[in-house]
Formats: C-alpha cells, sequence, structure tokens
C-alpha cells in the first residue's frame, strides 16, 4: 500500500476502511489515520464523499437569522483533514464564522491545519471529555465520526454540554449503525430528558450519487 501517491485508489480505499471498520481502541484509530492523513482528502474526493457538503447545508437550513454582527462559533468534531471547515469557507457562511477542530489523529490535524481555515486545532478523544468549556460553541458538527469501530452515542452528551442555549448540533451517523450501535436511543434520551430538541435525523447520502447510507441529524440545544 503506497502511502506518497496522490492519485486515488478504490483498493487503497478499501484497504483503509476495512481498517477503520475494525479498530480495536484510540491507539489503533490514532496509527490509522495518522497514516491515511496525507492521502484522505484524495481517497474520500475520488469517490464522491458528499458528507461534509451536505451537513453544511443542513446547518445553513437550521440555523435562525442572524440578528448580530459576532460571527458564528463552529466546533468541528472529528474534524480529520479539514473537509468540513473546507465546505463551511466556501459556503454562505464564508466570512461568518470562526470554527476550531479537534481529532485524535495529529497527522490529519497537520493537513487540517496546512488548509489555514480553523483558528485552533487541538489533539482530542471524543470518547472522553473534550477539554472546553460548557456552551462554547453555537454550532457544534461532528461528520464522518459516527460510524462503525468508531466514537459511541456517548459523545452526544459531550457535543450538547459544547453547544450555547438555542445552538445547533449537527452530526452524521452511518445508519448501519443508528439502531444498533445505540445512536438513535441516545438522542431520543437526551430530547426526553430536556438537554435537546430534535429538528431531525433524515436518512440522506454519504456519496454524491447516493441518498442513503447516513443519518444527518440536527438537534437544538435547550
Amino acid at each position: 500500500m503506497s502511502h506518497s501517491s496522490s492519485t486515488h485508489t478504490p483498493a487503497r480505499m478499501d484497504q483503509y476502511l476495512q481498517r477503520a471498520y475494525t479498530l480495536a481502541g484510540s491507539s489503533e484509530a490514532q496509527t490509522l489515520y495518522d497514516e491515511w492523513a496525507s492521502v484522505y482528502d484524495t481517497d474520500n474526493n475520488g469517490i464522491g464523499y458528499a458528507s461534509p457538503r451536505r451537513c453544511v447545508e443542513a446547518v445553513i437550513s437550521n440555523i435562525s437569522p442572524r440578528t448580530s454582527s459576532n460571527k458564528l462559533k463552529i466546533l468541528d468534531a472529528g474534524c480529520g483533514t479539514g473537509l468540513v471547515g473546507e465546505r463551511l469557507a466556501q459556503s454562505l457562511l464564508a466570512g461568518q464564522f470562526v470554527v476550531d477542530g479537534v481529532d485524535l489523529s495529529a497527522g490529519m490535524l497537520a493537513v487540517a491545519r496546512a488548509k489555514g481555515v480553523y483558528r485552533d486545532l487541538d489533539t482530542a478523544n471524543l470518547n472522553e471529555r473534550i477539554e472546553k468549556p460548557d456552551g462554547s460553541y453555537d454550532i457544534v458538527m461532528c461528520v464522518g465520526t459516527l460510524t462503525k469501530g468508531h466514537v459511541g452515542p456517548k459523545v452526544l452528551v459531550e457535543l450538547a454540554r459544547l453547544t450555547a442555549k438555542s445552538g445547533l448540533i449537527a452530526a452524521t451517523v452511518l445508519d448501519e449503525v443508528w439502531e444498533s450501535g445505540g445512536y438513535k436511543a441516545e438522542i431520543q434520551r437526551l430530547q426526553d430528558v430536556g438537554t435537546v430538541h430534535i429538528v431531525s435525523t433524515e436518512l440522506f447520502g454519504i456519496l454524491e450519487e447516493s441518498n442513503t447510507g447516513g443519518r444527518m441529524v440536527i438537534l437544538k440545544k435547550n
């Protein structure tokens, strides 16, 4: 497997995905994504990975009209190489936000940092507490991380903690684990205890040529 080629190869992508879906812990995840970092964008663009764009569009569709000149504070949790930040910078929100990112992989963060979109980038394990104050962000996004072998549903409690009152949480969940992985139940629990209001949990296409594969979760913080 070549890690220096800039050309997308389906075989390489498949090998990385097979490893990603069977990760045994944070150390394995860090190693995998550090290895993948230099060609991650090439591989995902090569298959038409649509989740970052579609999540940004979902955020834009659900934010309240701006009544302040203050820039939106956005957290990209599990930011990887910064695909979400890039999409934000190309969107209708361009110039109206600051975005911070956290990720387990230093290699991924290095690629994100080179894009010049993020204000702060820090290493963090999303299965643990994120070292940021309560209510720090108007919008918390988590794209491509709630999937097989990665971050469990309890991260939703942490994402809600970091979101300001009336702010938005926008997350994608692999539909295959939506119920079996406990994400649907945890989101319902968070609504039941009054932490969030469920705006939508619609099916969406993870790839450009698809309309299935993921759940677009939009929550409003109470």
